[in-house]
């Protein structure tokens, strides 16, 4: 193979002297050769194709230190998961799609497709929860360590909806919004106490008996599915408001909630979102 400067490289694979520094930087595409007197890059041809499958990867909005790995991967393993990362591209699309749709159906005047809203009272509970301030990119790490925990030390298992375990948003999760957030599992009242010395990670505390306002989530649920039921439940509370009593929801006092698997096997859907409510005399 032959090697090249720089500008040259550039030239062929049609890459700017800018992105091929950054490539350098991070790792992406490192030159064959760098001139140790004058700091000058050299490249071998043969990169040319790597060069190709970085601008081809990008395209894909794919982050750099994604490419790194899929690099530095086999190319059976490398194309699988590319195939993974577009699945979830199509998705995130669709559920904007959906998004999109309901917010021209309600700005045209008519009335958007809703979710089938659903609702069921929840008994006074002992909890043990661990609360956290987390952002978006961190609110999934947390609850695997929630559940790893509970895994590690089971506690006795509740039947039902009610016995499951369920994550609290107490305000908005984004890129700069933290939260924060509390994942919860309720746990026999007897033993609750005892079950609370075994966990000193954890809060053991007692909710309150409410009804709930919720809405099941396909497996794929994301951000968008999250806001379309949230705009489904409160259509619903206004349709359900009359002159002698109103429903209220009360997310601030008790939470936005995401609730899991009450038994295993797993079936679909897995989980729902719910907001506690509050009838209002």
């Amino acid at each position: 193979m032959e090697e090249v400067s720089i500008g040259e490289f550039a030239r062929r694979s049609r890459l700017s002297l800018k992105a091929l520094r950054l490539y350098d930087e991070r790792g992406v595409l490192v030159p064959s050769r760098v001139d140790q007197a004058s700091g000058y890059r050299y490249y071998d041809t043969a990169q040319l194709d790597e060069a190709r499958l970085v601008v081809m990867m990008r395209q894909l909005q794919l982050p750099l230190a994604a490419i790194k790995e899929l690099l530095a991967c086999d190319p059976a393993d490398a194309a699988e998961r590319i195939a993974a990362h577009w699945r979830e591209v199509e998705s995130v699309h669709d559920a904007r799609r959906e998004l999109a749709d309901y917010l021209v159906s309600r700005l045209s005047g008519k009335k958007p497709v809703m979710y089938e809203v659903a609702t069921r009272e929840m008994p006074e509970r002992s909890l043990l929860c661990l609360k956290r301030n987390v952002d978006e990119q961190g609110q999934w790490a947390f609850g695997k360590e929630f559940i790893a925990i509970m895994r590690e030390r089971p506690v006795p298992k509740i039947e039902g909806r009610a016995g499951a375990t369920f994550c609290i948003q107490w305000g908005w999760v984004s890129a700069d919004s933290d939260g924060p957030v509390e994942w919860c599992t309720p746990v026999p009242k007897a033993e609750a106490r005892a079950l609370a010395e075994r966990y000193p990670e954890l809060t053991l505390r007692t909710e309150p008996a409410h009804g709930e306002v919720f809405v099941p989530l396909p497996a794929d649920w994301g951000l968008v599915q999250w806001q379309l039921a949230i705009e489904s439940m409160q259509a619903w509370e206004q349709e359900h408001e009359d002159e002698d009593e109103r429903l209220a929801l009360t997310p601030e006092d008790l939470g936005m909630r995401i609730t899991y698997l009450a038994t295993e096997p797993a079936t679909y859907p897995d989980c729902d979102f719910a907001l506690p409510f509050v009838l209002e005399r």
